[in-house]
């Protein structure tokens, strides 16, 4: 009687996804918090964005757990956020042209910032999403491809649109 052993490969300990995504909360949040706030406009708003990612991380397969898939997780979940955001502001009619900002966080921030953040918020989402990637991450054209699924020369091409609005919008101060 031949008994035959096939060599299977183990799959990883329990484990070790939670502790591929503890290492990244720990080493990635903060930065990634910032993009989201850059997006959503409300640090609260994008606390809860990462948060919500990283909850959604567990039990994904430790091979696909990467700072590129994270962020392209926050960008995502960001994109939903201002869905959900539009869609309730159609159906309650209140559309506001600004977001508004707590007292606190208008002191913090100077003029100058304010004023660059009031307009980075007025772009279209493609805009403001290829230039905080490109400007805040310093990601190349070519990981901005990536992360936002267009062709590089799109992103090259949002980037001069988005700067020229930018420009013309700031007088010159962009």
């Amino acid at each position: 009687m031949n008994v035959e052993i096939v060599a299977r490969a183990s799959p990883p300990p329990a484990g070790a996804a939670d502790a591929v995504v503890a290492g990244l909360y720990r080493e990635h949040r903060l930065a990634l918090v910032r993009l989201a706030l850059l997006l959503v406009g409300d640090r609260e708003s994008a606390e809860d964005v990462v948060q919500d990612v990283f909850s959604r991380l567990h039990g994904k397969s430790p091979a696909t757990l990467t700072l590129s898939y994270v962020r392209v997780c926050v960008l995502n979940a960001a994109r939903s956020l201002l869905r959900r955001r539009s869609v309730a502001a159609r159906a309650f009619l209140r559309r506001r042209d600004e977001p508004v900002d707590s007292a606190e966080a208008i002191a913090l921030l100077g003029e100058s910032r304010q004023e660059m953040l009031a307009a980075l918020g007025r772009l279209p989402r493609r805009q403001r999403e290829v230039l905080v990637l490109r400007y805040y991450l310093d990601l190349s054209d070519a990981d901005i491809a990536e992360a936002t699924r267009l062709r590089q020369s799109t992103v090259r091409s949002t980037a001069s649109r988005a700067l020229e609005r930018l420009e013309r919008e700031l007088g010159g101060r962009a």
